[in-house]
Parts: C-alpha cells; sequence; structure tokens
C-alpha cells in the first residue's frame, strides 16, 4: 500500500501539466510515450512550469509527428539574440511503428491524437499522447453525472462512517 502511493508521489513531482479536459471531451483510446525536441530556452521555461497545452493536438505529416499549438512562455532572462517563438511547432520522438499506428488511426480510423500530459522521465522531457475519439454532448453529461454521483457516495458514506 505504502509504495503505491510512493509511486505516485514520485510520478506527480516529474508531472510538468496536464491536459485535464481531456478525459472529459474524448473517449481514451490508447496511449503512447514520446520524447520532444526543445531549444534550451524551453527547457529552463519548462523547469518553472510555464507550459499550457489545453489547445494543442499532435500533427502527423511525412511521417514524422509534431506537437502543435503547446504554448512555452519564455523567462524573462531569456537572452535577447534569441528570437522566440511560443507557438512553435515541436517534433516529437516516436519510433516508426508508433508513428505508423497513429498514421493508420487518424487518416483511417477518423481518431485524434492528442497530447495528455508532459513529464519529466529521467532528465528527459517526454509527452503522453493519446489516440481519442470525440465525446458527443449527451457523452460529456453522462460523465458529469457519474462524476457527480461518485462524489456523492463518498460523501455518504464518508459521513455514515463518522
Amino acid at each position: 500500500m505504502a509504495t503505491k502511493e510512493k509511486e505516485k508521489d514520485t510520478e506527480d513531482k516529474g508531472r510538468i501539466a496536464t491536459h485535464r479536459r481531456a478525459r472529459f471531451e474524448f473517449y481514451i483510446d490508447e496511449r503512447f510515450q514520446a520524447g520532444i525536441v526543445l531549444q534550451g530556452w524551453e527547457v529552463k521555461a519548462l523547469r518553472q512550469g510555464r507550459v499550457a497545452f489545453s489547445e494543442s493536438y499532435v500533427l502527423l505529416k511525412d511521417n514524422e509527428a509534431f506537437l502543435f499549438g503547446c504554448q512555452i512562455t519564455p523567462l524573462i532572462s531569456v537572452n535577447t539574440h534569441v528570437v522566440i517563438d511560443k507557438l512553435r511547432t515541436r517534433k516529437l520522438l516516436l519510433h516508426r511503428d508508433q508513428i505508423d499506428k497513429l498514421i493508420i488511426a487518424v487518416e483511417r480510423k477518423g481518431a485524434t491524437a492528442i497530447p495528455l500530459s508532459m513529464f519529466w522521465q529521467k532528465n528527459k522531457v517526454k509527452v503522453e499522447i493519446a489516440l481519442a475519439r470525440g465525446k458527443q454532448l449527451h457523452d460529456k453529461r453522462a460523465t458529469e453525472k457519474e462524476r457527480d454521483w461518485q462524489r456523492d457516495k463518498h460523501r455518504v458514506l464518508r459521513d455514515h462512517n463518522k
């Protein structure tokens, strides 16, 4: 029991950012872990947690994967000779078979590739991307209803155990 809590704590410490609405907006089918090509100032900004990728998605082009729309805000102390583009398209590093799976799912099956989270693994920055299908409005309502029921259930059980 204690080891699971310990693993979760260490996992949360390495987490840079998460796309929290992804599980509400999409059904998550399959997950992949990808490296990301960054510049030096971007790594420094990530250490400060200055990233937002709620509007980003994975773009597949010429058998390569790119993270599009991820905003990394630079630190104030970045050198003036560096030309900064906060919304620069960043290349994702995946194995060939993973890219092929993504291309097949996106082009043939109509899935969407979205980033779920960004985290540190040892001294590397990794992005967890997922193949996802969009939810309809009634699916979102069902998700909200289930979440509300779980919250009420825990509240009743907590009050009952006191």
